[in-house]
């Protein structure tokens, strides 16, 4: 790769592509030069937005001297043949999620990526959202006590997945924990250490073979159980998301699936409402309850508790979630750059994010359709 420049070849042309493109770009250096898709809209409106006129096939974007990364928007089944075509042509990938349909799959990518020095990272970007950050510091911390349990709820509108939609193809989308699943399982295991699927189900939608809603439980390497349930049932208006964590005298809740807003609930002492003020600054406390004397000794879980008050905090970063998912992806896209000017630098998501994933994905997939 030159190092002053990146040239981008973009696979894939619908409006996912188009949003994800404008982000990516704004990173110095970086400058599409090619497009690969079909005379449809998108396409044509991709390329009146770049100035990239002529639209060319795959095969002719991966030949493209000018190309130095192929960033990939296709339906998940065609990731792993253009992701594999891409690192035998010599050019640095960066996929939409899922990195792949299986992990076979995803090893073999990550096998050709070594073995050739190149980039091939799924778009997890969610790592790189300041309220994971703190809600990982929190965890990491022990504040509250050790993080118990955990859940994730995605209420998600189908109102845009009309019934011809590849999404409820399982043949092109892999099913709802493999092409949507994967960005909460990495999100959680970075909390929580490594999980392992246990028990997983999921519900067809009535007089049909579509699978709409899927559920799991998944135990972390740390120890909580956490659940997953996603269903795509709702009309956009009241689609909605939550992530919970419920430690040993508190609890903290972050809404959004690119989250903006987290409210902790706790039973805590004076040192640790200051740790906690100092993980989520700028936050507003409210004291619901204070204790004096003997009330302050509390017990849980068999041990002793000291505790000074009770509080709510709620914590917001002052962006919509659109603005805040439009720099998630400028940070994910400057941190890969960054490795590839650099193999020293250390990147927050790495091809291992991407296959990891995948594989609990496809247990969740097995156990729920067994």
């Amino acid at each position: 790769m030159k190092t002053e420049s990146l040239g981008v070849g973009a696979i894939g042309t619908g409006g996912f592509g188009l949003f994800a493109l404008q982000q990516f770009l704004q990173i110095p250096g970086v400058k599409l030069v090619g497009i690969a898709g079909t005379l449809r809209e998108a396409a044509l409106a991709m390329s009146r937005r770049f100035g990239v006129p002529d639209l060319v096939e795959v095969d002719a974007l991966l030949a493209s001297p000018e190309v130095d990364l192929v960033y990939i928007a296709t339906p998940p089944f065609l990731h792993y043949p253009q992701a594999r075509a891409a690192l035998l042509a010599g050019k640095h990938v960066l996929c939409e999620k899922p990195l792949a349909m299986t992990v076979e799959q995803a090893d073999d990518l990550l096998a050709l990526a070594q073995e050739r020095d190149l980039l091939c990272v799924a778009n997890l970007m969610q790592r790189y959202n300041p309220l994971y950050e703190a809600t990982r510091d929190l965890v990491a911390s022990g504040v509250l006590g050790a993080c118990l349990h955990g859940w994730f709820e995605n209420y998600a509108s189908d109102e845009g997945l009309g019934v011809d939609h590849w999404f409820w193809d399982r043949e092109k989308s892999g099913g709802i924990f493999i092409e949507h699943g994967v960005h909460f399982f990495d999100l959680f295991e970075g909390w929580l250490g490594e999980g392992t699927v246990v028990a997983a189900q999921r519900v067809l939608r009535p007089g049909s073979d579509i699978e709409e809603q899927v559920q799991c439980t998944v135990r972390h390497a740390s120890g909580p159980l956490v659940n997953y349930y996603h269903g795509f049932t709702q009309p956009s208006r009241l689609d909605r998301q939550e992530f919970r964590l419920l430690f040993e005298h508190g609890e903290i809740t972050l809404e959004e699936w690119v989250p903006v807003r987290a409210r902790i609930r706790a039973a805590v002492d004076e040192a640790q409402t200051r740790t906690l003020m100092e993980l989520f600054p700028g936050s507003r406390l409210d004291v619901l309850k204070t204790f004096g004397g003997r009330d302050r000794a509390a017990r849980g879980r068999f041990k002793e508790l000291d505790i000074y008050q009770q509080i709510e905090m709620q914590h917001a970063l002052g962006d919509d979630k659109q603005r805040r998912y439009c720099e998630l992806l400028r940070s994910l896209f400057a941190d890969q750059l960054a490795w590839l000017r650099d193999r020293n630098h250390v990147r927050k998501i790495t091809e291992r994010n991407g296959r990891d994933s995948v594989a609990l994905a496809a247990i969740a997939t097995q156990l729920a359709t067994s």
